[in-house]
């Protein structure tokens, strides 16, 4: 199956903890099957280098600035995917566009590419999402499950 869900974000930062803290949700609701991994990817960038290596399938969770309103919700797939991170929201989106470069010239690309993001309304240095992004992560975590869904991924519930 070779899967990999990547949260992307400094929790440090306001709503720039979104990919970080979606991950959190969902290692808490879910159980994933073998081939599927999930990893809270923090500000890494080039060092998830060895990660991506075999992963057929890559689903990357972020605040991205698409100049939209704070909490919109968006789902980027392929070549949108780099485009959406050159509009750098902090450092870490500079290691993100790199690391996809440095997989592509290494011949790993992933044959599905997709990240699911926000529009953060603030990456102050604060350890909070912002009202209009904690109001966004239902409906994200909801895409996420459903984009898993469609890659033949069956989650169980951690309450079950």
């Amino acid at each position: 199956m070779a899967i990999l869900v990547l949260g992307i974000g400094n929790s440090l930062m306001n709503d720039d903890a979104l990919g970080v803290t979606a991950i959190e949700e969902l290692q808490a609701r879910y159980r994933f099957p073998a081939g599927v991994t999930v990893v809270d990817g923090g500000t890494l960038g080039l060092d998830l280098l060895p990660m991506i290596e075999g992963v057929r399938k890559l689903l990357i969770i972020d605040a991205i600035d698409m100049g939209a309103a704070p909490g919109d919700l968006f789902r980027l797939e392929g070549d949108e995917v780099p485009r959406a991170f050159a509009n750098k929201l902090s450092v870490h989106q500079m290691g993100v566009q790199d690391l996809l470069a440095v997989a592509e010239l290494q011949g790993h690309v992933p044959e599905k590419l997709v990240v699911w993001g926000v529009q953060p309304g603030s990456i102050e240095m604060e350890m909070r999402l912002t009202p209009a992004v904690a109001e966004a992560m239902a409906p994200l975590l909801d895409g996420v499950v459903k984009e898993l869904a469609g890659w033949r991924v069956e989650l169980s519930n951690r309450t079950e």
